[in-house]
């Protein structure tokens, strides 16, 4: 039974009300999205403070170097099928990525953007999606701290792009519930969630045995691990085996001669979480659509 992974710092119900109010002032919503786990990255109150002020929104599929592009693909079609709703799939760290979406913003509020009415757009998305990294290289200057830590920008920060438009940049919003299990376990595997919030080893052995259903090659190619050919007869070729192979394979050892599984789980979400291990997506529009029929909702829990 995976534990229920939630993660509300203090500081997010001031900046869900600032949200808010500013919502009320801009004009579209960019919300910047993991492209491995964009709806798992997405948050709910988002879409409901941005619907309720009907504000379009520009969803960016950052980290998209990183994902399966056949899985990102599939989430564009989803997105772009969405009313009010523009995706796309970008690298923020690449800047010629960036500079498209002002053109895109554009599109989606035809009536701002002379001198007179400035276009006004709000970057919004969970921690350590790449907001700071896209705000910085849309302004073309470092005005934001960026950093490998979830929940780095506490404030709001505004700033001209150019005569014609706006930029605001928005602390990471979590939500203080999270509905299922497996997107607690997506995120924190994706290292959207502080590492006090979360065990490793548990993260690892679910992003292993999601690994071992979707991306065997993947780990057999990392690891030198055969998933069928490893694991001792009869036991069970499950995520804490491919744990328990990659610390035999790397001899990671702890004392008694026993295997660092640890030290393993570590290795195996650093080299997704890098990109090193290969382009993968946690989820598709398909394995959600799954996931919500098969999954019923944890019990709540208040923070």
């Amino acid at each position: 039974m995976h534990m229920s992974i939630q993660w509300y710092p203090g500081h997010m119900t001031s900046a869900r009300k600032k949200a808010a109010e500013t919502m009320e002032r801009i004009d579209v919503v960019i919300e910047v999205l993991d492209a491995r786990l964009p709806e798992a990255s997405c948050n709910p109150m988002i879409r409901e403070l941005r619907e309720h002020r009907s504000r379009p929104c520009l969803k960016i599929l950052n980290k998209a170097d990183l994902a399966d592009p056949l899985a990102t693909k599939a989430w564009l079609t989803f997105y772009n099928g969405q009313k009010n709703v523009r995706a796309v799939a970008l690298s923020c760290k690449k800047p010629g990525d960036a500079a498209k979406i002002p053109g895109l913003c554009a599109a989606l509020a035809p009536h701002r953007g002379s001198n007179l009415k400035p276009l006004r757009m709000m970057i919004m998305g969970i921690p350590n999606v790449g907001k700071s990294t896209l705000m910085n290289a849309l302004l073309k200057r470092r005005v934001a701290a960026v950093g490998d830590e979830p929940a780095i920008t506490k404030n709001q920060q505004s700033f001209d792009l150019n005569p014609q438009m706006t930029l605001i940049d928005t602390p990471g919003l979590m939500w203080p519930k999270i509905k299922h299990d497996s997107d607690g376990l997506m995120l924190a595997a994706s290292h959207a969630i502080g590492r006090n919030a979360i065990i490793d080893e548990e993260v690892a052995t679910f992003l292993a045995e999601l690994l071992l259903a979707r991306y065997p090659a993947l780990l057999a190619k990392r690891y030198g691990i055969s998933p069928l050919v490893e694991v001792e007869e009869g036991e069970r070729v499950d995520g804490a085996a491919i744990i328990a192979a990659i610390a035999k394979r790397r001899c990671y050892l702890i004392k008694g001669n026993e295997p660092d599984l640890e030290k393993a789980a570590f290795t195996l979400l650093q080299d997704y979480r890098s990109g090193t291990l290969g382009r993968i997506s946690l989820e598709t529009p398909q394995s959600r659509r799954t996931m919500l029929c098969a999954q019923t909702p944890v019990k709540e829990i208040h923070t």
